[in-house]
């Protein structure tokens, strides 16, 4: 008891808050890793487990059966529900893939803002473990382990304000690469590279264009992006 509750303090433990100028410096080298072609076609994974996790979440929230997930090594990948063809709660499962990484980001601004970096990672390493569970292909399973590893890395050896900067990294990277990829699926299905994406998937659905719906993620993404910047630097 006496080791849980210690673990239970280290989790809950409040960090200081950064001082604006390392918070722009985390910003800083998450733009690195967004904008540099070198590092995103690593980095991309991320934001692809972060997609399909919200694709799961959702699923299972709307009452749908999730029957897994599969992550390629293109950066693509795919989540699998069974339930009702069309409905709200279609409608939401598919929305939230190019919304879930950046309202993810969101999330983990306001965390950071009440100074709980340190819970912060904890909470991820605790979804990175349950979205592992629904992993259906040996190149995903790798992904998440990976970045499971690395998160978990940054809680049991880096100290307390060392948490809070990685954490800070995260979640500026979540924020800035949401808007990314939405501009990336537009451009795909430009060059008619993506013609089942999310947005085609929606605009069958509910009639809409899919350009509107390219139009929704966008304004959800900068939205947050615009948000998360405050909470964590205004």
């Amino acid at each position: 008891m006496d080791a849980l509750g210690r673990f239970w303090d280290r989790v809950t433990a409040v960090v200081p808050d950064l001082p604006t100028s390392v918070l722009l410096g985390t910003a800083a080298a998450a733009l690195l890793l967004v904008l540099s072609p070198t590092l995103w076609r690593l980095t991309r994974n991320a934001v692809t487990i972060a997609h399909e996790g919200a694709h799961g979440a959702v699923a299972l929230a709307a009452g749908r059966r999730l029957s897994g997930i599969r992550l390629h090594s293109d950066t693509s990948g795919l989540t699998v529900s069974a339930g009702r063809p069309t409905g709200l709660g279609m409608v939401l499962t598919l929305a939230a893939g190019y919304t879930g990484p950046a309202l993810f980001g969101l999330g983990a601004a306001a965390l950071l803002a009440a100074g709980h970096a340190v819970g912060l990672l904890w909470a991820l390493l605790l979804l990175l473990a349950l979205l592992l569970l629904q992993i259906r292909n040996w190149y995903g399973l790798w992904s998440v382990l990976v970045t499971g590893l690395v998160v978990f890395a940054a809680t049991w050896w880096l100290p307390p304000t060392g948490q809070a900067g990685f954490a800070a990294v995260g979640t500026w990277f979540l924020l800035l690469a949401a808007p990314k990829t939405v501009f990336e699926l537009q451009r795909s299905r430009r060059r008619r590279r993506a013609p089942d994406s999310d947005a085609d998937q929606l605009a069958r659905l509910t009639r809409l264009p899919a350009v509107v719906w390219v139009g929704v993620f966008l304004v959800v993404d900068l939205a947050a992006l615009t948000l998360g910047a405050w909470w964590l630097v205004g």
